[in-house]
């Protein structure tokens, strides 16, 4: 399936762009519907520029942004969580270099996934297919299990036990995702524009929540400093935030799913490419800088794996700071958030099942359509995965919170290999006739570094350091004398001390 673009000539000189159509196989005009939009495949291009642009910048923000980065600051410390947070974001955004590239010259349903199977290998692309699924299904389990978290603060579960909500929350999302393309857009628009200006107010007030406003006091970086420590758990805690923040980050790459029903691919998916940069600034690495720094890490509230509820940082620190009633405003913006969330998940997860069906991977009853396009079949059963959160009965919300994360962060970072494996196969080095130079161009750095890798080791005679093997001597063996001494001249705690209250 190719896509084409053109323009026309005025007669006032000016050139005006005609949106990309897809052709169909014999180049014929593509099938549309009653109201012009094309038909391909059985979904429906019906996404506008706005929209598209809104999803890439806000979709896939849930309850677990509000509510989980607490575990990275349980875990890290504040600083910690925003040094991982921004490393991993750093990476995010070379990643999706790579995604804008493929799917705008190839906006197919599926998006990567099917990128894989047309540039790789049609295996590669099952095995990442079903993987990605399989995390967005535990995804949508963990943001049901967080909403009924929330939804108890106000409702006790003695009133309403927990897996009534799930039933309540399983028929509201197949009549809302089932609404078809043009309406998940829209709402998705004018949820993401929600969240946007939610998360500029709450930084607004965590500012003066930290210049004692609120009536308890200044904090300023107070929780950056003993006994509190900006940093908790050394490379353990980084580690947690490493994987925590993969499982946040993934959902980035939707703007590669959606391409597949953009009314012009080769115009919004570039733009919302762009636009990437905002959500990691502003939403990521936003986030936790200040949650962080209205939150001390020690705190009981804060999601870890022995708790069987918990708050979000924001309202934790702003409550500290005397406003005691902020719970209800902050957790009445996590279950929109949540609304928002747990619909683009399920978007996600239908496409996806949907692709898999179109290639004979999945069951071909996923592949069934209504009339304006809706892949309902994979709809609904991509909601019932949310029923996986009722194991929150048999164990903790905390501990199932650290399972599907720990889970969910592993298969993203398996997921963005496998997108940047693709965007190197450098498709174009390889069209008639044969370019050896934009060939050595593109793949030189490859022999280059496995000629070093190869070559050192031969000469050498190095081995592969096995697991057990592994020397973790030179840890914490210093003389407190010595520690105290590396303290006074660490140009980080230098930095620290000028933030002192």
């Amino acid at each position: 399936m190719s896509s084409s673009s053109s323009s026309i000539q005025g007669k006032d000189n000016t050139t005006t762009n005609v949106s990309a159509v897809p052709e169909t196989h014999d180049g014929s005009e593509p099938l549309r519907d009653i109201s012009g939009d094309v038909i391909e495949d059985g979904l429906r291009r019906g996404l506008k520029g706005r929209q598209f642009v809104i999803i890439a910048l806000g979709s896939i923000i849930g309850p677990g942004c509000f509510y989980g980065l607490g575990y990275g600051i349980y875990e890290a410390g504040p600083l910690g969580l925003l040094i991982g947070f921004s490393v991993v974001g750093a990476s995010m955004w070379i990643l999706m270099q790579s995604v804008g590239e493929v799917a705008t010259l190839f906006p197919v349903h599926g998006g990567f996934v099917e990128h894989c199977d047309r540039f790789v290998d049609p295996a590669l692309s099952f095995a990442v297919s079903w993987l990605y699924y399989f995390m967005w299904s535990v995804f949508l389990a963990s943001d049901w299990n967080n909403a009924t978290v929330f939804l108890q603060f106000w409702i006790p579960e003695t009133a309403v036990p927990v897996w009534a909500w799930y039933i309540l929350i399983f028929v509201f999302f197949s009549i809302l995702t089932t609404m078809g393309v043009n309406f998940y857009g829209e709402i998705e628009y004018y949820f993401g524009m929600f969240k946007f200006l939610s998360l500029i107010v709450l930084f607004f007030i965590s500012i003066l929540a930290n210049v004692g406003a609120f009536g308890n006091g200044y904090v300023g970086f107070r929780y950056w400093k003993e006994p509190y420590g900006p940093i908790q758990n050394g490379v353990n805690g980084f580690g947690q935030v490493f994987v925590m923040a993969a499982a946040y980050y993934v959902g980035t790459e939707i703007v590669s799913v959606a391409a597949g029903e953009s009314k012009n691919p080769q115009r919004d998916v570039p733009r919302a490419t762009n636009s990437i940069l905002y959500r990691i600034l502003v939403v990521f690495i936003g986030m936790s800088f200040f949650q962080g720094l209205i939150c001390p890490s020690t705190s009981d509230d804060l999601v870890h794996p022995g708790s069987k509820t918990a708050s979000s940082p924001f309202t934790i620190g702003f409550t500290l700071a005397g406003w005691k009633s902020s719970a209800h405003f902050v957790n009445a913006i996590i279950l929109i958030a949540f609304v928002s969330a747990a619909n683009g998940v399920v978007y996600i997860q239908s496409r996806t099942l949907y692709s898999l069906a179109l290639k004979r991977k999945a069951p071909s009853f996923f592949a069934i359509t209504t009339a304006r396009g809706v892949p309902y079949v994979a709809i609904l059963f991509s909601n019932m995965w949310g029923f996986l959160g009722l194991m929150s009965l048999q164990t903790t919300a905390g501990s199932l919170f650290s399972y599907f994360t720990s889970f969910g962060g592993t298969a993203a970072y398996i997921a963005w290999a496998v997108i940047t494996f693709v965007q190197l196969r450098g498709f174009t080095v390889f069209e008639t006739p044969f370019n050896y130079q934009s060939f050595i161009a593109s793949y030189i750095s490859i022999p280059v570094f496995l000629l070093m890798f190869v070559g050192y080791k031969w000469w050498f005679k190095t081995k592969w350091v096995p697991l057990d093997s592994i020397d973790f001597s030179g840890r914490l063996v210093r003389s407190i004398e010595e520690e105290d001494n590396i303290k006074k001249r660490s140009w980080a705690r230098k930095a620290l001390e000028v933030l002192k209250d």
